[in-house]
């Protein structure tokens, strides 16, 4: 059986989750509390890291390597395009998001809103969240003008980049820090990719403690 050792919350975890689901995958999910580095997951993953993709004897950390294995594997349902040049702008503006994105934004906002409350390792940083919030006006800023000659984030076909973005994208949402109307062709790329059914299970999650915004599993926002 497949395993996908995962936390609900995580961008990176919700990529694979998109990615499995979009390939029809079936897939056993467990929740990891990664932080408590319980022992059992730390002989799965010695870095005590999710996601962590387990196929039969087979155990993969990081998510752009679960990807890249998902993809070789099951090919019928290929997730980068044809052409080199577009799987290349696939690749980078996947890479764009969990890099940059996720050092300028996740980290500021999510990681102080969210995880130290449930790591208990602290208080929010205000000034971080400011910084945060500013610099997911510039990545907002890029991404619409993306969007303004392209029908999906690399090109005309929706590709890996596009569940990366979403994926970072609606973890922020679950805790209402996006203003959708200041940037329209993000608000009309993220309704389009939210209404997938692949979608579905990452639009009902729940973390105790933290109630998602009004509009968060509602397809028409």
């Amino acid at each position: 059986m497949k395993k996908l050792y995962h936390f609900s919350l995580s961008p990176f975890c919700r990529k694979i989750r998109l990615i499995i689901s979009e390939k029809k995958i079936d897939v056993e999910l467990i929740e990891e509390n990664f932080w408590e580095k319980r022992v059992q997951f730390l002989k799965i993953n010695h870095a005590g890291e999710v996601p962590v993709f387990i196929d039969d004897d087979i155990k993969i950390s990081d998510s752009n390597a679960i990807f890249e294995y998902l993809e070789e594997k099951y090919p019928d349902l290929p997730l980068l395009p044809n052409t080199l040049e577009q799987r290349a702008e696939s690749r980078r503006l996947s890479n764009w998001f969990d890099t940059k994105f996720y050092k300028e934004v996740t980290q500021n906002v999510l990681y102080e809103r969210v995880y130290k409350k449930i790591m208990k390792t602290g208080y929010p940083n205000s000034q971080k969240i400011k910084f945060g919030l500013k610099s997911l006006k510039f990545h907002l800023n890029y991404l619409n003008w993306l969007l303004e000659k392209r029908k999906w984030v690399a090109c005309d076909l929706l590709t890996v980049s596009d569940f990366t973005a979403a994926s970072h994208l609606s973890s922020l949402d679950y805790i209402n820090d996006i203003n959708w109307e200041d940037f329209p062709n993000v608000k009309d790329w993220y309704s389009k990719i939210k209404s997938r059914p692949a979608f579905r299970p990452i639009l009902s999650d729940f973390l105790p403690g933290f109630i998602p915004s009004e509009h968060y599993n509602d397809l028409d926002f």
